[in-house]
């Protein structure tokens, strides 16, 4: 008797775990308090390299934010849903300003 091929589904190959991008932030945030607690002068030199990162991530994260926005206002062809969008953004953007300046 013949049996009919059926296609199967092929199953896209699997990441591997450390290939993720949160479980490479964990594991950097782990790496980085192991290494301050346990190698203190160590942390102390790699201190200029955390700090320049944070600014490059304070200086690119107003362009990103502006731009998504900026595009997704240019997307949409009803006005009053850009008036409505547009407010919710300001909205937004004083509260987190607000709450950063009473955070520190």
């Amino acid at each position: 008797m013949l049996v009919p091929k059926v296609p199967r589904a092929i199953a896209a190959p699997r990441k591997r775990h450390f290939a993720r991008t949160y479980v490479q932030v964990l594991a950097a945030i782990v790496l980085g308090a192991a290494i301050g607690y346990l190698y203190p002068e160590t942390g102390q030199s790699l201190k200029p390299l955390g700090d320049a990162f944070i600014k490059v991530v304070k200086m690119i994260i107003a362009p990103v934010i502006f731009l998504t926005i900026a595009t997704g206002i240019a997307g949409m062809s009803d006005l009053q849903k850009v008036g409505r969008v547009a407010a919710k953004a300001m909205v937004y953007f004083l509260t987190f300003s607000t709450l950063a300046l009473v955070v520190g």
